[in-house]
């Protein structure tokens, strides 16, 4: 499929990726770890190869700059390589199995993205966690003043209309910390509703 090129499976980690080829000449079988700083030095002088990567966190920057080398790389779901891992998981057998997955013609590579792409992408992950914090935050706060018999409605302004007159009628039962806490937590909600505005 890929004639005289060489094929290189790449898992990559944190600090240390594994690395998987078979060399063409000699039909070595070749298994190196390289850590990470070393990792773009070691395909500056290479020819041209066809490395796969598993689709994951920081996949996408490494594609970039291999790709800009001269490599061409195809990143891979994990699904797709999950079926070629052979014996207990570790990174040698990952980097194998991603080795295997990305010469067969019915695996589809992932796209790769331009930084700009990548940079959209980040907003809209960045707002949904932000989303996500701030139902939690409501929900813990409601939770909260139920446990005081203020009941409100579910949701952002099921809160907004109930909290200023949930807080005003308790702050003559419950200790003044307790009652600035609350107000602290909803002031939060505020702040988490203005950074979802902004990055929208």
């Amino acid at each position: 499929m890929n004639g005289s090129k060489t094929v290189v499976g790449i898992d990559i980690a944190k600090r240390v990726f594994q690395l998987h080829w078979i060399d063409v000449e000699s039909g070595e079988i070749v298994s190196v770890q390289l850590k990470r700083e070393n990792f773009l030095e070691h395909f500056a002088n290479r020819q041209a190869c066809l490395i796969g990567m598993e689709a994951c966190g920081g996949a996408q920057h490494w594609a970039r700059k291999l790709t800009a080398m001269g490599h061409q790389v195809k990143l891979l779901p994990g699904k797709a390589v999950k079926g070629f891992v052979t014996g207990n998981k570790n990174d040698r057998h990952d980097a194998r199995a991603i080795w295997t997955a990305v010469q067969q013609p019915h695996v589809k590579a992932v796209a790769i993205k331009t930084e700009e792409q990548q940079a959209i992408l980040a907003l809209h992950r960045m707002r949904s966690q932000l989303v996500k914090f701030r139902t939690a935050q409501i929900n813990g706060l409601r939770g909260l003043l139920t446990e005081y018999g203020e009941v409100m409605a579910q949701g952002k302004v099921g809160v907004r209309k109930g909290v200023a007159e949930a807080l005003a009628k308790l702050s003559d039962r419950l200790p003044a910390m307790v009652i600035e806490t609350l107000r602290e937590q909803w002031a939060r909600i505020g702040k988490m509703d203005e950074e979802i505005a902004s990055i929208e």
